[in-house]
């Protein structure tokens, strides 16, 4: 009788086992099919990344953007004046180009149909709200679907949005050039020209402990106030028709070179290149940014974006050494932790001046911070190349092809070393 009971009682706890598991795993089927929906899934990938990553870095902490090992000094850089003259550019014999006086006290350009910011999407959504002001049809899905085929690619370069236009949006075009200041962009809106820039921003909340908040965004420039001291700019995550001072713009936009982005029909072109003058040409853009660069490292020495812009506009240039050197003061004033999340001049500079144990650091740092950026793995696989490393440096390029299946330079690098 008492193997009777304890039989009965054993079927009976294997019966509520099997509910309990059979419930569960109803639970989570119905969790994975309402994941599957759209709407839900939009307002929940962004929370789980963010819980992931805190996780992460509860094994793995983020410690600050390591400091350069034996670097030299950077001074003979500030001492160099043996940057080429810029050569004559004659945009055309019978358009003006605005003198400073010449432009009125406040443009309001007509603002394009607003987007809201999907997550880490706010160069698509920026761009696609650029192209809405010409008549495009398309949307932020369209752009990104195209050059960051992955949702949770956490950045999209500048490169990336101008190859964009140039074959997905024609028949308009599109320039990008560095060193911008206020007035240009008052020029620029005076002629009819939103602008697109890319500048800093400070997070809300932090992702990591010791987080330092900063990041990158994109903003596109549709009016000014000189009154107020301010341009009027549609920031797809805080909304449209916003106001940001002249002065805090010139501040947040210094860490991106001041880089902007023009898009234009064709056969306003000539009025573009007016406005910007020997800017048009690329090369001439380089040398002017670089004599920018080469004084505002010299009167702002303590600061690190003046020193991290010497460095990109030596390395535009391909003076890679010069640039390493630049980029070494920068990184021992101290950069953001997610600079190399946007900006890759110093894996060029130290991968170019040979210095690849410094360039395997960088990317190891920007792979702790951004596992999926497919450029930081882009050059982590020609560090390891150069290492003899072959076998290594394959499965970082096809990393980078896997968070990116159309990022042309991970598969170049792939096909060369393969054939080696």
């Amino acid at each position: 009788m008492q193997n009777l009971h304890a039989g009965f009682f054993r079927q009976k706890k294997s019966r509520r086992w099997a509910w309990l598991i059979a419930g569960l795993t109803l639970i989570i089927g119905l969790a994975l099919a309402v994941y599957q929906i759209p709407s839900v899934r939009h307002h929940l990938d962004w929370r789980i990344e963010t819980a992931l990553v805190f996780l992460r870095t509860l094994v793995q902490p983020i410690q600050p953007v390591p400091t350069p090992v034996n670097a030299g000094t950077a001074a003979p850089i500030l001492a160099q004046e043996t940057d080429s003259p810029a050569p004559e550019i004659s945009p055309t014999a019978t358009l003006e180009l605005p003198t400073p006086t010449s432009l009125p006290e406040k443009i309001v350009l007509e603002s394009p149909p607003f987007e809201v910011q999907d997550w880490n999407n706010c160069g698509p959504v920026t761009l696609s709200m650029f192209l809405h002001y010409y008549g495009w049809q398309g949307d932020q899905y369209t752009i990104s679907d195209q050059i960051k085929p992955l949702r949770d690619d956490r950045n999209v370069n500048v490169t990336e949005l101008v190859d964009f236009v140039n074959t997905g949006a024609a028949p308009l075009s599109v320039i990008a050039r560095t060193g911008g200041d206020i007035r240009l962009l008052r020029a620029l809106l005076n002629g009819g020209f939103p602008v697109m820039i890319e500048k800093s921003m400070l997070m809300e909340k932090q992702f990591w402990k010791n987080d330092d908040l900063w990041a990158g965004h994109y903003l596109l420039l549709t009016g000014y106030d000189d009154a107020a001291q301010n341009f009027i700019v549609q920031d797809a995550y805080i909304g449209p028709d916003q106001s940001l001072g002249y002065a805090q713009l010139n501040q947040t936009w210094q860490p991106f070179n001041r880089i902007y982005l023009v898009v234009y029909p064709p056969e306003r072109e000539q009025e573009l290149i007016a406005i910007l003058g020997e800017n048009w040409d690329v090369q001439t853009n380089r040398i002017n940014t670089l004599r920018t660069a080469r004084q505002e490292a010299s009167s702002q020495p303590r600061n690190p974006f003046a020193w991290f812009n010497l460095g990109t506009s030596l390395a535009d240039l391909e003076r890679f050494s010069e640039a390493a050197q630049a980029y070494d003061q920068s990184r021992t004033l101290g950069i953001p932790q997610r600079m190399l999340r946007y900006q890759f001049g110093p894996f060029a500079a130290y991968y170019h001046s040979d210095r690849i144990e410094e360039l395997l650091t960088l990317t190891d740092y920007a792979l702790t911070i951004t596992p999926n950026s497919e450029e930081a793995l882009l050059w982590q696989g020609w560090a390891l190349y150069r290492s003899d490393k072959t076998m290594q440096a394959i499965e970082a390029f096809q990393k980078a092809l896997q968070n990116n299946p159309n990022f042309s330079d991970a598969r170049s690098a792939l096909q060369y070393v393969q054939w080696q």
